[in-house]
């Protein structure tokens, strides 16, 4: 089975969605561990993080748009809806934790207003776990869809958000950056609620 973020055109975007298929790599689960529950997996995909977190006994939810991810993540027994993040989301304004991994940060093409509305899901001091491109990333947006065994999921706009652009829309949304690392060649932080 193969999974690939695919432009209107047709093309492959340079996102290595073969991960998403994969059990999670060292670097998720360094992620992982850092996320406090409950935690809401928005763009989960086909589940990967909302298992791992499972297996480690952590109250886990993940909301994802695209069909065929939502029932791949169904079969492998992954606790998902079909939803929105922009929909009515269960548990809006209890989440510990929310986590916009492998760029989902970019959902929207408009990262201050997805900062907005995961911080309105969140505790008052819950935290935003994302994953960005690297330092000196431009931005891109495409409008995209996640293609799973190629059965294509539902069209939307998404934007490449690197590491030294995620303070602006953090700030916009009201969320503090708290940390930033990078392993392996892959970029990732922290967002507190003010």
């Amino acid at each position: 089975m193969t999974a690939y973020l695919k432009a209107t055109d047709g093309r492959a975007l340079p996102v290595p969605a073969d991960r998403w298929l994969a059990a999670p790599a060292p670097e998720d689960e360094m992620v992982l561990a850092r996320a406090v529950p409950p935690v809401l997996d928005v763009g989960c995909g086909p589940g990967r993080h909302v298992l791992a977190l499972a297996e480690r006994g952590v109250i886990a939810l993940g909301i994802d748009i695209t069909p065929a991810a939502i029932d791949l993540a169904h079969r492998r027994g992954a606790s998902v809806l079909a939803r929105s993040v922009f929909d009515r989301v269960p548990g809006a304004g209890r989440w510990a934790s929310v986590l916009l991994l492998d760029g989902n940060v970019g959902i929207g093409a408009d990262p201050a207003a997805l900062l907005e509305r995961v911080g309105a899901l969140l505790e008052p001091r819950g935290v935003v776990l994302v994953e960005v491109e690297r330092p000196g990333t431009a931005p891109r947006e495409e409008v995209v869809q996640l293609d799973i065994g190629g059965i294509g999921g539902p069209w939307f706009p998404w934007t490449a958000v690197g590491v030294d652009e995620l303070e602006t829309p953090a700030a916009a949304a009201g969320l503090l950056v708290e940390a930033v690392w990078a392993v392996r060649d892959r970029w990732f932080g922290t967002l507190r609620c003010g």
